[in-house]
């Protein structure tokens, strides 16, 4: 496992923040680190002051040691479908442009821009902390979302193999989950899933945003290829787990005129539903998202935005349970149409994703040997 620093609560303090960034970073979304919004002093290094050279404009991805006391989170959110969750890593290098997580690490004392997506912090006992949940006489066996809040199957995952681990405890003791991803990586644990699914125990929803590659890679910098997560869907299909597609985020004016075309690849790929999450910009994201347009497509930017606001009110966000991912007015009524309609040529609605059931729960406590 690589060196991890240690944090405690809040980030390692570093020498300098950039700010003020007027260009992008390649492989990054931001390239701006706007102030916290909880610190009450900000600092901003005159122009000497920076680093000079490749490391300025290419930052590497610094790991932070979590050391959480428990893994299983719980929301109450009407938006989202389960009550349970597990996220290995805060902050995620892929780097979306749109994330709506990205103010969860200003929690951190990081910044929702360039830090989160450069400084990721890590709960290396995660698998440890769910096996002591899930031991748990208190323990109720519900489905337990594998994301929410950023990809389990970031990059760094290939080396430090955390969300694997949780698969394989939720394997051992057949609890149900449901993984949410957007990239190839997920294949790696197709043995895990397939073993969940034939006790009705796993589901897979693959995000696709776009079949543009170019728009991907500015985009969603550090994740798989729209054609690679088609491919994971096949893979996935192939091997019996149930899959489905979730476009995530849609951004009016910039990418909803391709849900036929991305419904229907996925539907020949193998998926058995899809559903659709209109943008929402959350407190820094709005800015951020902002910059990101208008650096990548000046002459689409106002466009863009000006359907947003049409979505949300004339505002870039609504935090509203209920709205929060649908919008409101006439523009969103249309994207939810065009999704419906998408969903119907390709044939999904004579598909159907099996519910995942808590049937085959099972305790299982290494310690004790087994009578037979």
């Amino acid at each position: 496992m690589p060196a991890l620093r240690v944090a405690f609560g809040r980030a390692l303090p570093y020498p300098w923040r950039v700010t003020n960034r007027d260009h992008p970073i390649r492989g990054r979304g931001a390239w701006l680190n706007p102030s916290n919004r909880f610190d009450r002093l900000i600092y901003e290094p005159a122009a000497e002051e920076g680093p000079d050279g490749d490391e300025e404009l290419r930052p590497s991805t610094e790991f932070f040691r979590d050391n959480a006391q428990s893994i299983i989170n719980f929301n109450d959110s009407p938006d989202v479908n389960f009550d349970a969750g597990i996220n290995p890593y805060r902050g995620c290098e892929h780097g979306c442009a749109y994330c709506y997580a990205r103010p969860t690490h200003e929690y951190l004392g990081f910044s929702a821009g360039l830090d989160f997506e450069t400084k990721i912090v890590v709960k290396e006992h995660a698998p440890v902390l769910l096996r002591e949940a899930l031991l748990s006489p208190r323990w109720k066996p519900q489905v337990l979302g594998l994301s929410g809040n950023t990809d389990p199957y970031q990059p760094v995952e290939r080396k430090l193999k955390l969300t694997r681990g949780c698969l394989e405890v939720l394997a051992a003791f057949r609890n149900p989950v449901g993984v949410i991803t957007k990239n190839h990586l997920v294949t790696r644990d197709i043995d895990l899933l397939s073993e969940l699914a034939r006790h009705q125990a796993a589901t897979v929803m693959v995000s696709i945003t776009t079949l543009d590659a170019e728009l991907a890679r500015r985009m969603e910098p550090r994740t798989s290829a729209p054609h690679r997560r088609l491919d994971a869907i096949r893979r996935l299909s192939k091997a019996g787990i149930p899959v489905g597609l979730l476009m995530a985020p849609v951004i009016p004016g910039l990418n909803d005129h391709e849900i036929p075309a991305v419904v229907q690849a996925a539907a020949d790929a193998g998926i058995q539903r899809a559903g659709h999450i209109l943008v929402r910009l959350p407190h820094a994201v709005s800015d951020l998202f902002e910059s990101w347009v208008r650096t990548h497509y000046p002459l689409r930017a106002d466009k863009v935005l000006h359907r947003i606001r049409e979505t949300r009110e004339g505002r870039l966000n609504d935090s509203n349970f209920g709205t929060r991912m649908k919008g409101k007015g006439i523009y969103a009524d249309q994207i939810h149409q065009m999704f419906r309609i998408a969903c119907l040529r390709s044939g999904l609605d004579h598909r159907f994703m099996p519910a995942l059931s808590t049937a085959a729960f099972r305790r299982v406590d290494e310690r004790q040997p087994e009578l037979f």
